[in-house]
């Protein structure tokens, strides 16, 4: 099985960049950032603080969180409900930030990204994949750009879904999450050693998308 390991920023289009290079090589795609998000979106459902670190340990024991393959797509289930659109919103990602910080939530998925890992191809993306989940990924990559650029691609994508937003306050959020992802005590978002940087500012899409796929099929000889 080869594995593919992309971590980076938020908002440097990690997860749409890293689908569609997946598709275009029959791999699978798993956006680790929904699992985390996921959990967010629970602990906030069960009104449990993220400082609430027992609260967050007995809440962890009633959450079953599964991905699901429909049509080469990635879909969260959480307790058998398909939320996979429920958790693509500011306050969520915002909570993902949060409760990833956490050491029980991080070892609650943990094993699931490895076991996914261990089954099939996969172009795996998050904070942590290179460093910790997948350190010996076939290849690894650091996928990033400006926070100014990634914020307007946020703004984008939620003024073509009709969702009311403020660049200003998205790229606040950004920074802050830059900060607080890289800071945290327990793992932090860092290149890894041997991944290679690749900055998509002022990048389309597909530029992206074809870089990403470039460098892939060059490195695994496809």
């Amino acid at each position: 099985m080869k594995a593919v390991a992309i971590d980076g920023p938020a908002g440097a289009g990690k997860s749409t960049i890293s689908r569609i290079t997946a598709k275009k090589l029959g791999f699978i795609y798993v956006d680790t950032g929904a699992l985390y998000r996921t959990v967010g979106y629970a602990m906030d459902s069960k009104n449990v603080s993220v400082q609430d670190t027992q609260g967050v340990k007995n809440a962890l024991k009633d959450i079953n969180i599964e991905l699901k393959f429909i049509d080469n797509e990635q879909r969260v289930f959480l307790n058998g409900e398909d939320v996979s659109d429920k958790i693509r919103t500011p306050k969520v990602s915002m909570l993902a930030s949060d409760f990833s910080a956490l050491s029980p939530v991080r070892e609650f998925l943990f094993d699931l990204q490895r076991d996914i890992a261990k089954k099939q191809n996969v172009i795996m993306d998050g904070r942590d994949i290179g460093t910790l989940v997948l350190p010996n990924a076939d290849i690894k990559i650091f996928l990033t750009a400006t926070p100014e650029d990634r914020a307007k691609r946020r703004y984008n994508e939620f003024v073509e879904k009709g969702v009311p937003v403020e660049f200003d306050k998205l790229l606040e959020e950004i920074k802050q999450r830059d900060y607080n992802d890289s800071h945290r005590a327990v793992a932090p978002l860092k290149q890894a050693d041997d991944a290679l940087l690749v900055d998509t500012t002022g990048n389309t899409l597909e530029e992206s998308i074809n870089l990403l796929f470039d460098i892939i099929s060059k490195r695994l000889g496809l």
